[in-house]
């Protein structure tokens, strides 16, 4: 036991090492153009989440000349039809448009209001930004410069930096987000290119959504992002990874909606890439480390050893690539985080449904998924 947990420790450090590589490739390979393509956002929205009125406002403050934003949501009676309404009001300057889905037919809800947003939104490249999500004004000028600067991009992935809300498991997952997500993100980019998109912010031309399928296909999966990325990159269509960071704003959450949220985004994720969740044994140094010094004590100067490697990763990601100030201030309780983040790990191998929205969902094995009546 005590050689296979060394030999998987080793392994972790090594990938500690490759984070710090990967970040410095994607920071020396960021540029931007000079963008001038108009630009239609896209906003699924569904309730008031903590925080929308501020996010929804700074997408309508974006610097830049040619861009429309559409809402969508179910129907008038949801919260954030007369929230939205409101703000139209106050940015007459803004080309805005309020659609109203009605009840989705498709199990993935969210895919059935792009898909009508996008019938209606005037321009090719399509910005698809959740509710949760707080911008810059630089950011529609940012990704148009990136799609004019690379002509054969089809869909880019936003980075995100993860801001918690008031509770502690909030803040404990915003660190795994920024310190540990972003990390294996950056070395899939490496090794294998980006071959899958991620996040809450996406940016794609009309016709790369249409040429893997379109949201017909896509609806049929909790992890569509994922799967227009992966889909896009097997037909030869440019994938990125934006020079943008953007402000995902998670909210307050009590240990158990959080616990929910975090198996489920685990049981998703190893439906969606099973080899790349097995591999993510290495992303946790700390808890290997703890079982290595558990199973043999006198191993405990290696504590100490990847604590400074698993500095190191977590900096290079949270402050190299995000600029994230919470990482910085509060360091101390990444190792609970990564306890947690180990644990959750772990859970997610185990049980095929999901809690999405107040919906139970079924997982099937080629990451699809269909409601439970």
């Amino acid at each position: 036991m005590a050689w296979v947990l060394a030999a998987l420790l080793a392994g972790s450090l090594v990938y500690c090492v490759l984070i710090g590589v990967a970040v410095r490739r994607y920071r020396a390979a960021r540029s931007v153009g000079a963008g001038t393509e108009p630009v239609s956002i896209l906003k699924p929205l569904a309730g008031l989440d903590e925080g929308l009125e501020a996010n929804l406002r700074s997408f309508l403050d974006q610097d830049y000349e040619n861009f429309e934003i559409l809402f969508a949501m179910r129907t008038e009676a949801d919260p954030a039809y007369g929230l939205v309404e409101k703000l139209r009001r106050e940015y007459p300057a803004v080309s805005t448009r309020t659609i109203l889905t009605g009840e989705p037919p498709w199990p993935n809800a969210k895919v059935w209001s792009l898909s009508l947003m996008m019938e209606q939104a005037q321009f090719d490249l399509l910005i698809m930004s959740d509710s949760d999500i707080r911008v810059t004004p630089a950011m529609a000028r940012t990704i148009a410069g990136e799609f004019a600067a690379d002509r054969g991009l089809a869909v880019t992935t936003c980075p995100y930096r993860a801001v918690a809300g008031r509770s502690i498991w909030s803040q404990l997952e915003a660190m795994g987000m920024n310190t540990e997500f972003w990390g294996g993100v950056m070395v899939a980019r490496m090794l294998e290119g980006m071959r899958f998109a991620v996040g809450p912010t996406i940016a794609a031309r009309r016709s790369a959504i249409r040429a893997v399928g379109g949201w017909e296909l896509l609806q049929q999966y909790l992890a569509e992002d994922f799967v227009l990325g992966s889909l896009a990159a097997e037909k030869g269509l440019g994938v990125g990874l934006s020079s943008f960071v953007i402000e995902h704003r998670i909210g307050s959450e009590s240990f158990r909606q959080n616990a929910a949220h975090r198996i489920r985004w685990n049981r998703s994720t190893r439906r969606s890439r099973p080899a790349g969740y097995v591999g993510q044994v290495f992303t946790n140094p700390i808890p290997l480390a703890l079982a290595l010094v558990a199973v043999r004590p006198e191993c405990w100067p290696v504590l100490f050893v990847v604590a400074s490697f698993r500095s190191f990763a977590g900096w290079a990601t949270a402050e190299a690539v995000l600029e994230d100030p919470v990482c910085r201030r509060q360091w101390i309780w990444i190792p609970v985080q990564d306890l947690l983040s180990f644990a959750f790990w772990v859970a997610g191998f185990f049980g095929n449904t999901i809690k999405w929205r107040g919906v139970r969902y079924r997982l099937l094995p080629d990451g699809k998924f269909q409601r439970v009546e």
